[in-house]
């Protein structure tokens, strides 16, 4: 099949609304975005706690998030795997081979980044904000709701990058979720497979429905921040 041939096949696949490939969408979206709020709610204020706490190691900890930043998938994959396996400590949740066990692969790897740009974000916050909250008794723990709204903008491309992170994921969600068709196989998953196989058509519909999905996250939050800029300006 020529490349032209391909790409028509693909669109017919999205138009027509093909159950398979609705299916493999649907299981992304949550996967993905059960993670992304996962992270958020435990990223966000550990993020904001780190940037505002002061306690000796604190260089160590900054310096080991920003570099789980980098954490290579298939090593989280392979850690997440010998925890979940039936010899493991979580062993008995028999959370491996399926979507539970997706969503704690992606936001692991989510995780240090929303931690590590939110200490970024809630730091410049501070230091701009830091002689009016301390009049205000807001200090320590007290100041992260504040800073955390405050920085919400900001934050918010911090998901998005988070978002983008889980998206593209490929090893990690393959090794503790088996790519198993109709149960486990997300876009990212089912567009290796697709591709190895042959199958163009199947491959480039979900890699069209993927840039579109992240486009259009990234369009309603710039759009939503712009807003909110006007009002509170």
């Amino acid at each position: 099949m020529d490349i032209g041939a391909a790409f028509l096949s693909a669109f017919r696949l999205i138009v027509g609304l093909d159950p398979t490939f609705l299916g493999v969408v649907g299981l992304s979206l949550r996967v993905t975005l059960t993670a992304v709020i996962l992270a958020a709610l435990i990223g966000l204020p550990l993020g904001a706690l780190l940037a505002l706490s002061r306690f000796p190691g604190r260089s160590i900890v900054i310096v080991l998030t920003n570099g789980m930043m980098g954490l290579p998938p298939v090593v989280a994959g392979l850690l997440i795997f010998l925890l979940l396996s039936r010899s493991g400590p979580l062993g008995s949740l028999a959370l491996l081979f399926t979507p539970g066990a997706m969503i704690i692969a992606q936001a692991v790897l989510v995780l240090p980044i929303v931690i590590a740009l939110t200490r970024q974000v809630v730091e410049d916050l501070w230091g701009e904000y830091r002689e009016h909250l301390t009049s205000l008794g807001l200090t320590g723990v007290k100041a992260i709701p504040t800073l955390l709204w405050d920085g919400r903008f900001a934050l918010a491309t911090v998901l998005l990058a988070g978002f983008g992170r889980a998206s593209a994921e490929v090893g990690a969600v393959l090794i503790v979720g088996g790519n198993i068709a109709g149960y486990t196989r997300t876009m990212t998953t089912a567009v290796a497979l697709e591709t190895s196989k042959g199958d163009l058509p199947l491959a480039l519909g979900l890699g069209i429905v993927l840039i579109g999905l992240t486009l259009a996250i990234n369009a309603v939050t710039f759009g939503a921040s712009r807003i909110g800029s006007r009002f509170a300006g």
